[in-house]
């Protein structure tokens, strides 16, 4: 039986506040306040105004109908974190991975996927539209209606102007389960504002999902992603975001959990991942869904057959979260220090049980003074935030190439 997941108790002294780092008066820490059991999949955003805010989605449990999409605002000048608000509320859909995006009109863009229980192959993605930097918002409509369809990642402006959303597709055949294996990538591209769409398939993406899209300073696009094998974080390059090269892996390992890389002011790239990979595990889930699938489908469901890739890898731990700087194009990522440590036990998504101990799904980005701001699943209890500078980065570990 696996202990109890306890968490620091400035999580619940200082909730919401900024403070430096117990053992690193380098960086500034803080546990956003929480209205759930669970709190998963942040996503952050550095406004115009000096806003910084993030959102995430909430309930009892992944997959489960009770969960909504929450923001928190970390007002610029102040030293604490909002309460969250709840943004999304469909009794019968599991609204999960939040995406924000600000529009070069000055709108700010939230989209999120809506999934009947336990089955990723039923998401739609949905959005909704503030024209006054998230006080209030707009109505909830469908951005992407077909069934599987799922976001993580921001949408970025390319050279030309046009749009890019990074989605990726949960496929299945009729009668199975989706557990991964048949997962492909694609870039959504609008040349009107975000009006209508074309999609353009990534070649050879099959297990590549949470497509990370970001440019560079020669105006090409390099494309991250997590790893439904669970080896290693996989790159693909554009020259016009329509027509991509086929993943290609790094030397940097990935444990079929997510991503998430920037590019920062001067060029350099920032990317926040776990240092992990299946090599690092003794054990293996079957599914993301373990917690909850057999009461939902009743056994009617069989398993979802082997791509030509293989099966989805579950389990690998979740653990370091780990900052990594790459100078030369996100082709070698040579400054690594990790954010947090420990065993990063995620055989179960139970967070009414306080079980799990993860540290997942990050995200990064930079505010205009330069600085590193970084949000993470803490025990998939809390959602963790983490203020530090590149330097901060290059003064840590170097993990051997």
């Amino acid at each position: 039986m696996t202990s109890q997941s306890t968490l620091p108790v400035e999580a619940t002294t200082l909730s919401g506040q900024l403070h430096p780092a117990s053992s690193d008066h380098s960086r500034i820490d803080a546990y956003l306040p929480s209205a759930t059991v669970q709190n998963h999949a942040a996503n952050l955003i550095a406004l115009a105004n000096g806003d910084l805010l993030c959102a995430w989605f909430g309930g009892t449990q992944e997959g489960v109908p009770d969960i909504s999409i929450w923001l928190s605002r970390l007002a610029k000048g102040s030293t604490t974190w909002s309460e969250p608000e709840r943004l999304s509320d469909d009794p019968t859909r599991s609204e999960q991975n939040p995406v924000l995006f600000a529009t070069p009109d000055g709108a700010l863009w939230l989209i999120y996927t809506a999934q009947l229980s336990g089955h990723q192959n039923t998401a739609i993605v949905r959005r909704r539209v503030s024209t006054d930097n998230g006080l209030t918002w707009g109505p909830i409509t469908t951005l992407f209606d077909r069934p599987g369809t799922f976001v993580r990642q921001p949408i970025v402006v390319a050279r030309d102007g046009a749009w890019l959303c990074p989605v990726f597709s949960c496929r299945v055949q009729p009668g199975e389960r989706w557990s991964g294996n048949d997962d492909v990538s694609a870039v959504m591209r609008s040349t009107d504002d975000g009006a209508t769409w074309t999609e353009h398939a990534v070649p050879g993406s099959v297990g590549c999902v949470h497509m990370n899209i970001q440019p560079l300073a020669d105006g090409t696009l390099i494309a991250l992603f997590r790893s439904r094998w669970a080896d290693h974080v996989y790159a693909s390059r554009s020259n016009d975001g329509c027509h991509w090269s086929e993943p290609q892996p790094l030397d940097l390992p990935n444990n079929n959990s997510s991503i998430q890389f920037v590019a920062l002011a001067n060029g350099h790239l920032g990317l926040v991942f776990n240092h992990s990979s299946a090599a690092d595990s003794t054990a293996r889930r079957a599914s993301l869904y373990d917690d909850i699938e057999d009461s939902e489908d009743s056994g009617a469901l069989v398993t979802q057959a082997a791509s030509s890739h293989g099966t989805a890898f579950w389990g690998a731990p979740r653990a370091p979260m780990t900052l990594a700087i790459s100078t030369d194009g996100g082709r070698t990522w040579p400054v690594q220090r990790n954010l947090e440590t420990g065993d990063g036990y995620c055989m179960t998504n139970n967070s009414t049980e306080k079980l799990n101990r993860e540290f997942s799904y990050p995200s990064i980005a930079q505010s205009a003074d330069g600085k590193l701001h970084i949000a993470y699943t803490y025990f998939r209890q809390r959602i963790k935030y983490v203020c530090v500078t590149e330097d901060w980065a290059s003064a840590g570990v170097r993990h051997a190439a």
